[in-house]
């Protein structure tokens, strides 16, 4: 209606004015109701092209949106283990910060494997000294095998020399005998180092790993008591918890309830349609206006622009994807921040909002090689934007209205 009024402003009201004063026709007279379309004809058809050459200008070059919304996210309570409900700290509304207990599930399980482990380790800590004892009777034998490899040896010297200078108080038999004493004794002591490099490995190998595989079970056992108690990630608002004590929670059917972070307003999202993706450019100036903060334009920037279109996209699946399912229309995802800092202060997370966004044809207008022409097309250009920012000023007027009277409140 705007842009009708101001085109008629430059088409029919001239040619009016044209037929009246220059002509002399007059309403009631040579111009009625039924002689309007005739008398008028040269201005209500150039008023109509103007109108729909205007307003698609206004709306390419400046595209608006109602697609606008401050998106926040949401922290699912989730248990990392199934299990029951033994205890609950927290109701709905609640604030909390990071690390405050939420809830705690039935630990007599995990409780029954730590004490498990530490009485492993408690039954190889009593094996080690089982362990040190058998090493210093070990010990204790290669010093006696050694003993007797000794005596044996001074025996067989002693043998041999006698037998060396033909005494008749050793015979040849006696010395091999001494002889077969000093193998058997070597084996003996063989056999007792044998025995204490054993125990030595048990000592220094063995034990020491299965202490180190019960540390890791007590650890694991730990982990998992810990795992009981479900506690913050983040500062924030707890909704929709009715977890009661004797309740069943999942980590993959029955969610415990949902965490909003505390988060300030800083951006807003807004979906602009691809026939916009020519001219929406990082750095264009634009303007809010929000349900939540009527009567009031908030001045934005254009931060960010997804190059990629959410209604085209492709998972993996066992069923062929039909290219007809692609076919609505998506809109062009646009990260708006305000131009001034703390200017969506106040805004809460999850507002509706109404956008526009004005192409700014200052650099090409620099150019000093710019056409005539050229130049007055770009001047018209942003000459348009102020049309759109009245249209916004108007909405920001009549949304209040709009909501509270002609909907009911809602």
């Amino acid at each position: 209606m705007l842009e009708l009024t101001l085109c008629s402003m430059l088409t029919i009201l001239p040619d009016y004015l044209y037929r009246r004063f220059a002509q002399g026709k007059r309403f009631g007279h040579e111009i009625t109701l039924f002689t309007v379309w005739y008398e008028l004809r040269w201005g209500i058809t150039l008023c109509l092209l103007l109108t729909v050459t205007l307003i698609t200008t206004i709306f390419y070059f400046h595209p608006a949106t109602t697609a606008v919304n401050s998106v926040f996210r949401t922290v699912t309570i989730l248990p990392e283990a199934s299990g029951r409900v033994a205890e609950t700290f927290v109701e709905s509304n609640q604030r909390v910060k990071k690390g405050d207990p939420l809830f705690k599930l039935d630990d007599a399980q995990q409780q029954a494997e730590i004490e498990t482990a530490q009485a492993r380790i408690a039954e190889l800590a009593a094996a080690r000294v089982g362990v040190l004892a058998q090493l210093a009777q070990a010990e204790a034998g290669i010093a006696q095998a050694q003993a007797n490899l000794r005596q044996a040896q001074d025996e067989y010297d002693t043998r041999a020399a006698l037998l060396k200078r033909n005494s008749s108080a050793i015979s040849e038999r006696e010395v091999e005998q001494a002889q077969v004493r000093i193998l058997a004794q070597e084996a003996s002591l063989a056999a007792a180092e044998a025995t204490r490099d054993a125990v030595q490995a048990q000592l220094d190998i063995e034990l020491p790993a299965r202490l180190i595989t019960s540390q890791t079970e007590l650890a694991q056992a730990q982990v998992a008591l810990d795992r009981t108690l479900v506690v913050a990630g983040t500062d924030g608002i707890i909704q929709q918890f009715a977890l009661r004590p004797g309740d069943m929670v999942n980590p993959m059917l029955r969610p415990a309830g949902i965490l909003v972070p505390d988060r300030r307003v800083t951006g807003l999202l807004a979906g602009f349609g691809q026939i916009e993706a020519g001219v929406m450019k990082v750095g264009m100036i634009g303007e809010v206006t929000c349900l939540a903060k009527p009567l009031t334009i908030i001045p934005m920037v254009v931060t960010e622009i997804q190059d990629v279109i959410a209604t085209g996209q492709v998972r993996a699946t066992d069923q062929l994807v039909a290219v007809e399912q692609f076919s609505s229309a998506g809109t062009i995802t646009v990260l708006m921040e305000p131009l001034h800092e703390g200017q969506l202060d106040g805004l809460p997370q999850g507002s509706t909002c109404v956008a526009n966004a004005y192409t700014n044809n200052y650099e090409a207008l620099q150019d000093p090689n710019i056409s005539s022409f050229h130049a007055f097309v770009l001047h018209a250009i942003d000459a348009t934007g102020l049309v759109h920012g009245m249209i916004l000023r108007m909405q920001a007027i009549m949304l209040p209205m709009r909501t509270l009277v002609f909907s009911g409140g809602h």
